[in-house]
């Protein structure tokens, strides 16, 4: 029989887990991301017993999920450093960049993503391509600058599109790029963010996985940079 989507999202969040696990001792801050997958590793992490001393979420919604289970949820500005960042992808490459934000908090979970020593990125294999770009790239947007965003995203030959009813947890709005396959993600990812109004886009190439875990009917499979 085959697995469901969320038990492949539960094996790839364990595996997540026993990858950290021998690393951890009662100073670890972990940066937890956002996400169906990112939640199992929540429930995983809230039940685990494992020795770390807090949290910092990419998300208000995470940040929840984390206090249900009694784990602390700190602000990034009270952290000299997280040890690991565990969180999911919407697309992933071999090179192990990404496309998040299919969430909508894209920018939370790069700027969290930055500040971690270790990125483990935990998907299915279905978010495994050759080329980033079949998934809408998300740009989060200053809601003022949405015709200018707009414009600036189809002359670079995109269809981008407001995602209806959508604000960020820093009120702003996201714009999904179709049609828009990315042969060189990090060029990208820089030349959108130059576009006035832009917040953050979803690419991370950059600041891409140090760790990819990726689950399937067969098992997980481990891809690094």
């Amino acid at each position: 029989m085959s697995k469901t989507q969320d038990e492949l999202k539960r094996e790839v969040a364990q595996a997540a887990l026993d990858f950290i696990a021998p690393h951890l001792t009662p100073a670890s801050m972990l940066g937890i991301g956002t996400g169906s997958t990112a939640n199992e590793f929540i429930h995983l992490l809230g039940t685990s017993g494992l020795p770390f001393s807090g949290t910092v979420a990419s998300s208000e919604a995470s940040a929840q999920r984390l206090r249900d289970f009694g784990i602390p949820v700190l602000d990034l500005s009270l952290v000299n450093s997280l040890q690991f960042y565990i969180d999911g992808a919407d697309e992933a490459n071999g090179a192990l960049e990404l496309i998040k934000g299919g969430g909508a908090a894209l920018t939370r979970e790069k700027i969290v993503a930055a500040a971690s020593e270790f990125f483990v990125c935990i998907a299915d294999e279905s978010k495994e391509v050759a080329t980033l770009g079949k998934f809408p790239l998300p740009v989060e947007v200053i809601p003022m600058a949405e015709n200018i965003v707009v414009s600036a995203l189809r002359a670079m030959g995109g269809r981008p599109e407001v995602r209806e009813g959508v604000i960020t947890d820093n009120r702003n709005i996201i714009i999904d790029v179709y049609d828009f396959m990315i042969d060189d993600p990090k060029a990208k990812e820089t030349a959108i963010n130059q576009i006035t109004g832009v917040v953050c886009n979803g690419l991370f190439a950059h600041r891409g996985a140090d760790l990819l875990l990726l689950s399937g009917q067969t098992g997980v499979r481990s891809l690094k940079a």
